[in-house]
């Protein structure tokens, strides 16, 4: 397009007074006039001079944003402030406001990577170097006449019978897939049953067998999936609405792994919606031993399925309390990995550097069966690495260094059952080593957490797709990913801060011991070993009477919890804390206080 000298004069910085001089002091300019919108050459650009953007904020708009922040600006501040907020702020969030938007495709991590290793930190097992895997041999026990006694075999148990053949893996899976159609409509456990696909894999696992391929202790196992691992032509829809019609392509890492032991997927189990508590699209996943109450979450399926007999185990997964909970609420063990040891490519993202997954079964030694099955790094997550898993189910354990918190075992949600497991833990020649932590503001963290799962919806937010969910409380993500939106990026730089100093203290402590022994609910190390990264064991050591049901939704006046009189007697674990990447002592630990505990192998009522 031709430019006129009228175009060209108003483009000008000099062209207004040139227009207007003589053409003698014209022609005697020595400096070619620049474009209004170029500096000087060599002129830094100045902060706060872009064209504004955005709606108008005034001071008062700030003396209502700081009450969000919970922070104080003078008046002339919050002027200042608001001043050049649209030149100099407001123009931040174009990535998303536009004109230029970008979008973050699903997967795309966060260029910052959290490591759980501190500088100078031992990885694994003290005095080991290398892979050492040991389970235990058993004795022979003949194979079941009931199939419910079938069902509730130990992981180790059902791989023995298969291997020696005197079970077909066909038939173990059509018994669990039998368990699961007869009880999921007490349960609401189950959000896809895959039973096509779990007995052509049992079918395939039964020809290698009888062809001398065995693939180890999962080989013909049938398995649950929490229904947030992808799963290739059959749904994975993370429990909510708007994902119930996804059906991926490919297989996530987990379950990748489990197919090349052998194991056979006989379900896609439910999750409270975008992993957060019991409730799903299909209803309230129940608990077995009190199918009043919610199975607890987010890994509600896993823990419902695998208390009843549903699943030889189940793949659970945890943020903040997700296999920790469900296992206690359930009375199943849950292994819940360092971060980093199991990939989690292709399971969705709630939170980048606080996400794990990690197997839910009904005894410690199957825990950690699987664990070995799924553990390594995979291309696809930044955060995982490679690693050692030194495990003897024979081991012994007398001379181990067992930490606790005096005062926190005096106060709720410890019982008399948490107390109890102390004197176990002496009986069997462990040493109790009594260790504190600093009175810190612990729940500071949770605000990682929180503005990592709004930016993991994003999008599901922005587009009111969270709407459709169907938890519509205070405490369910919608008002979460909605509130998180205003929280402040600065506190999260300091808490991610905090973290690490955290983390820290936990170095601290384990100078002192080999393990920790905590109430399994206690907020406090629920928080602290998520965001530090530490590997948990939840099993059960007793049992407790509850006169009310329990829940993880804040009290709702309008629908109050059932009541129980007399009071119902439900199962009651406690949480083993292990050193980074030392899950084997953490389950040595564990087999010895199972044994010790007696109280494994009881069943709930009717299942």
């Amino acid at each position: 397009m031709t430019q006129t000298r009228r175009d060209f004069l108003a483009a000008s910085a000099l062209g207004a007074l040139g227009a207007a001089l003589p053409l003698d002091a014209q022609s005697s300019a020595q400096t070619p006039a620049l474009p209004a919108n170029q500096q000087t050459p060599g002129a830094p650009t100045a902060s706060g001079t872009a064209p504004p953007v955005g709606p108008e904020v005034t001071a008062d708009t700030f003396a209502e944003a700081e009450k969000l922040v919970q922070i104080e600006m003078s008046p002339a501040d919050r002027s200042e402030a608001a001043g050049n907020w649209r030149q100099a702020m407001a123009r931040l969030y174009e990535r998303r406001t536009g004109p230029r938007t970008l979008a973050l495709e699903e997967g795309l991590a966060p260029a910052t990577v959290w490591n759980p290793m501190l500088p100078g930190v031992q990885a694994g097992k003290s005095g080991t170097a290398g892979n050492h895997f040991v389970i235990g041999e058993g004795v022979h026990v003949p194979l079941p006449a009931n199939e419910e006694n079938i069902a509730y075999a130990s992981v180790p148990q059902l791989g023995r019978w298969i291997k020696s053949r005197v079970i077909t893996s066909e038939r173990l899976t059509q018994i669990y897939l039998g368990r699961l159609e007869k009880f999921n409509p007490k349960l609401h456990c189950v959000i896809t049953l895959t039973r096509d696909h779990a007995l052509e894999q049992a079918r395939q696992a039964d020809a290698e067998i009888a062809a001398g391929k065995y693939r180890g202790p999962l080989h013909g196992i049938p398995w649950g999936a929490k229904d947030l691992l992808d799963t290739a032509g059959i749904p994975t829809t993370y429990g909510a609405e708007p994902y119930r019609d996804r059906v991926p392509k490919k297989d996530s890492a987990v379950v990748e792994r489990l197919n090349a032991a052998g194991a056979v997927l006989v379900a896609k189990l439910s999750l409270g919606a975008l992993a957060l508590n019991d409730i799903w699209f299909g209803g309230q996943t129940m608990n077995p031993w009190l199918p009043e109450e919610g199975a607890s979450g987010s890994s509600a399926g896993p823990g419902a399925a695998t208390a009843a007999g549903l699943v030889g185990f189940a793949i659970g997964s945890e943020t903040g309390g997700s296999i920790v909970s469900p296992s206690m609420r359930c009375g199943v063990t849950g292994l819940r990995p360092t971060y980093g040891r199991v990939a989690r490519t292709g399971a969705m993202t709630l939170c980048w550097s606080l996400d794990k997954l990690g197997p839910m079964a009904r005894y410690v030694e199957d825990t950690i069966v699987v664990l070995n099955a799924i553990s390594g790094p995979d291309a696809g997550d930044v955060a995982s690495v490679p690693s050692t898993l030194a495990f003897d189910a024979n081991a012994k354990v007398a001379g181990l260094r067992v930490g606790y918190f005096p005062a926190w075992m005096k106060e709720t949600p410890a019982t008399d059952v948490d107390r109890a497991a102390l004197d176990v833990v002496k009986k069997l020649g462990m040493e109790l080593v009594e260790v504190s932590l600093p009175d810190w503001p612990y729940d500071s963290l949770n605000l990682i957490l929180f503005a990592e799962g709004a930016a993991a919806f994003e999008e599901l937010t922005l587009a009111h797709k969270e709407a459709e969910l169907k938890a519509q409380v205070p405490d369910a993500w919608p008002n979460t990913f909605r509130q998180s939106r205003f929280l402040s990026a600065v506190d999260f730089v300091q808490a991610d801060r905090m973290r690490r100093k955290v983390a820290m203290e936990m170095v601290r402590v384990f100078s002192q011991v080999d393990l920790l022994l905590v109430p399994s609910l206690r907020d406090e190390i629920l928080v602290i070993t998520n965001n530090t990264g530490h590997p948990s064991l939840t099993l059960r050591a007793g049992f407790v009477e509850v006169s009310e049901a329990r829940s993880d939704w804040a009290p709702d006046p309008q629908h109050p919890l059932p009541k129980f009189s007399p009071p119902r007697r439900v199962p009651h674990g406690v949480t083993l804390i292990g050193r980074l990447f030392d899950e084997g002592t953490l389950c040595e630990a564990g087999i010895a206080l199972e044994r010790a505990f007696g109280v494994a192998g009881e069943r709930p009522a009717g299942f």
